[in-house]
């Protein structure tokens, strides 16, 4: 079970993703290990992006869109409101997902221990 911290960072990621991309995911799962603030997220694709998928050069171009521009676009917004939150640094951000079951996964990672400072 997500803890308030853990809840807390998952609807910062939905606000950060609704606000950047004009869509958030309907769901996010937070736990939080070590530095990391692993994710995972449902419902992630538009409904022009479902369709999009339909053919496997659409999947491609979605994959590589929704991975690298996700990364890029927390490269450029700092993710402020998550830094106030945990009280640490934004180091960096890993993505991945999954378009045929529209499941993505992004894991944060911070310049402390997270886990040790916000697990009960």
């Amino acid at each position: 079970m997500m803890n308030r911290y853990e809840a807390e960072f998952s609807n910062l990621v939905k606000a950060f993703r609704k606000r950047h991309m004009g869509k958030g995911p309907s769901r996010v799962l937070t736990t939080f290990c070590k530095n990391w603030a692993i994710c995972e997220m449902e419902g992630n694709l538009s409904p022009v992006e479902k369709f999009i998928a339909t053919a496997e050069q659409g999947k491609e171009m979605l994959r590589a869109a929704r991975t690298g521009m996700v990364k890029e676009m927390y490269r450029n917004n700092r993710p402020v409101e998550m830094e106030e939150l945990l009280g640490a640094n934004f180091v960096d951000l890993f993505v991945d997902i999954d378009i045929d079951k529209d499941l993505g996964m992004s894991i944060f990672i911070f310049d402390q221990d997270i886990e040790k400072k916000f697990k009960a």
